[in-house]
């Protein structure tokens, strides 16, 4: 290590400092906002409603209330089950469909498989727009619906072009040996392609339940129900519409306290939207590296 320092220039050497500088600090961009907000879900209320400014540290005794009126609001866990069954069906789906398109295209004996590629490619350039996508949904009869969420997003373009790529990149022999063994289609992509595809498999599966971890716009616009809302949409409306009262309400709440208590719900609503799909991440980050370079080297 010493003697790779000593090989190093001053230019080089200066590089690699300001380098890190730059890194730290982006780290520290992007680690802080979520600090703050733990913090300040941790804080006692009265002080939180009159800080202003950076924190670092929780103000005052260290409080747990905010968490509890947040579970005391019926939305939340009605929001968490409605995530789960989309980001469940919604990945299933989505993991399926891409799978075995990408198989298919990935197949030189596939009848006009790059005249497809280049009509699937378009679509991620051109779209038809929102309200050509809101009116094929309302004709498809999808409106205030699971259906109306999960169907019309089934397959994620970049994704499954990621996909093929690495279908195409397992050597052909594979699949010959197979079918002389009496192998088909099915049974090749399941036992073969799918497990040697796993690290692009375990990226594409994490991006697709990110996105519907995250999903709020459509649920926006074809939800008119409120028990079919995901979390993300009731803790937008938390935020954005100030709507804590099912939480600070008189009895859990005394009214002269409810504005102090509404900044405390706020956080503590963000975070615990937040946590459960970060927890996520530790277990698949190895895949991460080797999954999307196999996606962008080859193609």
């Amino acid at each position: 290590m010493q003697k790779s320092r000593k090989l190093m220039t001053r230019g080089e050497r200066i590089f690699q400092v300001v380098n890190n500088v730059i890194m730290a600090l982006l780290c520290v961009i992007c680690i802080y906002p979520l600090w703050y907000v733990l913090v300040c879900s941790l804080s006692d209320p009265v002080l939180l409603y009159a800080q202003r400014g950076i924190m670092v540290w929780p103000l005052g005794q260290w409080s747990f209330r905010g968490y509890t009126l947040v579970m005391e609001n019926p939305n939340i866990p009605i929001g968490f089950r409605n995530t789960l069954i989309y980001m469940g069906l919604g990945t299933l789906i989505n993991m399926f469909l891409t799978t075995t398109a990408a198989y298919g295209l990935s197949r030189k004996h596939c009848y006009w498989n790059g005249a497809i590629m280049k009509f699937i490619a378009f679509t991620m350039y051109f779209q038809g727009g929102l309200i050509p996508f809101y009116l094929m949904v309302k004709g498809m009869g999808l409106l205030d619906s699971y259906a109306g969420i999960i169907l019309p997003v089934a397959v994620n373009t970049w994704n499954l072009v990621v996909m093929r790529t690495s279908f195409a990149g397992i050597p052909d022999s594979l699949e010959e040996s197979a079918r002389l063994d009496g192998a088909n289609d099915w049974t090749i992509l399941w036992r073969i392609f799918f497990p040697l595809a796993q690290a692009t498999v375990a990226v594409i599966a994490l991006f697709y339940a990110v996105t519907w971890w995250n999903n709020w716009f459509n649920p926006s616009i074809f939800l008119s129900s409120k028990d079919k809302y995901p979390l993300q949409l009731v803790l937008r409306e938390i935020l954005l519409k100030n709507d804590t009262s099912a939480m600070t309400q008189i009895g859990s709440v005394g009214q002269s306290q409810q504005e102090q208590f509404r900044m405390l719900v706020k956080y503590c609503t963000i975070i615990v939207a937040t946590v459960p799909i970060l927890v996520v991440y530790p277990f698949l980050q190895r895949y991460f590296v080797k999954g999307v370079m196999i996606g962008s080297i080859k193609g």
